[in-house]
């Protein structure tokens, strides 16, 4: 297994620019715990999104990240245009249409999600994400072909 350091996306002529398209599920963590995810342990503050996306995938999202990244789903908005719940609600919501860099991994890896973060596994054919410098995550190559489209 490849354990990945110092990973720079930008400069990688393998990576891909590409942008998620879902609406998820979420609840907003009352304590300070752990979710399980497929790619490997994820601690969780309380406030911090607890995301369960279109494919059945959990994951956390830190509160400060989440906020500036998704926004309450607006197809159920009531007559007067707004969504049915608050940001901060439980609920559905929509990731906002953000450029990510994406590599797809040809032998199994690891890799922390941020500066003494938790450490998260990929099998080959999945992707490494990088979302900002020092700041990854590790998606499924299944999940990958269902919600991300490359942009040019």
């Amino acid at each position: 297994m490849i354990e990945l350091q110092h990973l720079d996306l930008r400069t990688d002529a393998a990576a891909q620019r590409v942008v998620k398209d879902e609406t998820v599920q979420v609840e907003f963590a009352a304590v300070d715990g752990e979710l399980m995810s497929l790619e490997g342990p994820n601690r969780f503050a309380p406030g911090d999104a607890l995301i369960t996306g279109s494919t059945g995938d959990r994951w956390v999202v830190s509160r400060e990240r989440f906020d500036a990244k998704y926004l309450p789903v607006t197809a159920s908005a009531d007559a007067t245009g707004s969504a049915s719940i608050a940001h901060g609600e439980a609920g559905a919501y929509r990731n906002r249409p953000a450029v990510v860099l994406a590599r797809r991994m040809d032998e199994a890896f690891s890799l922390a999600r941020s500066a003494s973060g938790d450490v998260l596994r990929g099998v080959a054919g999945d992707w490494v994400m990088q979302y900002a410098p020092g700041d990854y995550g590790v998606v499924q190559a299944a999940r990958f072909a269902k919600v991300y489209r490359t942009v040019d």
